[in-house]
């Protein structure tokens, strides 16, 4: 079955996002915002006010760090965005798409079905994966301009909330839908499968650090 390839607002419609199906390969057009745990505390904890317009601006939330810099004149440059692990965050995540109406989670790894299923449907929301590492370069050639930083001198260049306009940035895979399903999990039940045929005629191994399971499933997890 061949790949669909989407260009989608990062301020999505409804129908835009009902009609995603796992494993669909996206590139993003509009302004799109980065927002970990500093964004995440500063705003939901600390009651900051968030220095934006959400979702009219943006319904698109990448976990990353920028390879960037702010010039002495006020400029900014920005050569690569690398994402990052977004399990880490999930529990900000309910309070945050309440409070912004997001609708798009852009990072690296995903979360379980359980997440999606309780903190992403009830929002109408998605789960956008990088795809493969070391794509922080491919995905800089998306940004068409950076339109603002925010919080900079509160939480420093990686944490801050950079305001990003993109065009064609991507790829992206959907890595959950409208259902909850999770894209990972349903591929690595496929392979769990055959898993014992892949190690037929092999022995088991007998040289382990410390914590390795003989278990040849786990390394699926």
């Amino acid at each position: 079955m061949s790949l669909r390839e989407i260009r989608l607002s990062t301020t999505p419609s409804d129908e835009a996002i009902a009609d995603l199906r796992l494993g669909d390969i996206v590139y993003l057009d509009g302004l799109m915002y980065t927002a970990r745990e500093g964004v995440y505390m500063r705003a939901l904890e600390d009651q900051a006010n968030i220095p934006m317009e959400l979702p009219t601006q943006s319904a698109a939330n990448f976990h990353c760090s920028p390879a960037a810099r702010i010039n002495d004149d006020g400029s900014f440059d920005m050569g690569a965005v690398t994402a990052t692990a977004s399990f880490r965050f999930s529990k900000w995540l309910p309070e945050w798409m309440d409070k912004t109406g997001a609708k798009l989670i852009v990072g690296k790894g995903g979360m379980t079905s359980k997440d999606y299923k309780e903190f992403f449907v009830p929002h109408g929301a998605v789960y956008l994966s990088t795809v493969g590492y070391g794509t922080g370069a491919l995905l800089g050639r998306g940004i068409e301009k950076v339109e603002a930083v925010h919080w900079n001198e509160e939480l420093g260049l990686a944490q801050a909330m950079w305001v990003i306009k993109c065009n064609k940035m991507g790829p992206f895979i959907v890595a959950s839908d409208l259902n909850g399903d999770c894209l990972f999990e349903r591929e690595n039940a496929k392979i769990a499968k055959n898993i014992e045929k892949a190690y037929e005629g092999t022995k088991p191994a007998i040289l382990k650090r410390y914590g390795e399971s003989d278990d040849r499933s786990d390394e699926l997890i």
